[in-house]
């Protein structure tokens, strides 16, 4: 997949699923715009002194002045790709309102604030945007203690199909994928005990991403494509 020369935002670029659609990206020639929490996120991003990555610290992307700086000058923009999110586990009973306007704003203001923001910065030139839901995001049983993180991931492939209606016209196919819990250091820490082999690889997720996410990708939109390994 060729995206030489081509513009593309990662929102959550720096985490494992991140860097593993960075080097990607940056393997297929594009230049890849990685915004960072703070100074000590992007310290620790490996790829940081690659010379198609652009870094920046933003802060929270659940606002809009950030978001703002971030698209602002890129151009032309060709994807807009949202990892940015956050998770919260515990029974509906105990869970307080501040975390459930943490995970809405983790989860699904980010990652409408970025696609408002991608669609006006793609205005005449078309482009893609890929967000990211979750299994339980489709699958809503499987959100049993989990719910406020359920919700909000749900809403988030709600807001995939809506837009990617609303802006095919312009030439933007707007698409997500919904892992299942996936590889990485930190859920292997967190289930010792799990078969690590039946979850899907960054790599392999990212590789569906990089799809969505190409001009090889002519016709998929609305999609929220399920990339559940063997689990």
């Amino acid at each position: 997949m060729d995206f030489r020369n081509r513009h593309v935002v990662i929102t959550g670029g720096a985490g494992a699923l991140g860097t593993a659609l960075v080097a990607a990206l940056v393997e297929a020639g594009a230049i890849c715009h990685v915004p960072c929490l703070d100074e000590a996120e992007a310290q620790r991003f490996r790829l940081r002194e690659h010379k198609q990555v652009v870094l920046s610290v933003t802060g929270s992307l659940a606002e809009e002045k950030p978001i703002a700086g971030l698209y602002q000058g890129i151009a032309p923009l060709w994807a807009s790709i949202h990892l940015a999110g956050g998770f919260a586990a515990g029974p509906l009973r105990d869970t307080s309102v501040a975390t459930l306007r943490q995970q809405i704003d983790m989860n699904l203001v980010s990652c409408l604030l970025c696609c408002r923001a991608a669609v006006s910065a793609m205005a005449g030139n078309g482009g893609r945007i890929v967000n990211v839901a979750a299994r339980a995001a489709l699958e809503w049983r499987s959100g049993a203690g989990m719910a406020a993180y359920t919700a909000s991931k749900a809403a988030v492939a709600a807001l995939t199909a809506a837009l990617a209606e609303e802006v095919a016209k312009d030439g933007i196919l707007v698409n997500a994928v919904a892992p299942s819990i996936m590889d990485t250091p930190a859920n292997r820490k967190a289930m010792p005990k799990a078969d690590y082999d039946l979850w899907p690889k960054v790599e392999e997720v990212a590789a569906t991403i990089l799809f969505l996410a190409s001009p090889e990708n002519r016709v998929t939109r609305g999609a929220v494509v399920p990339v559940y390994g063997k689990s």
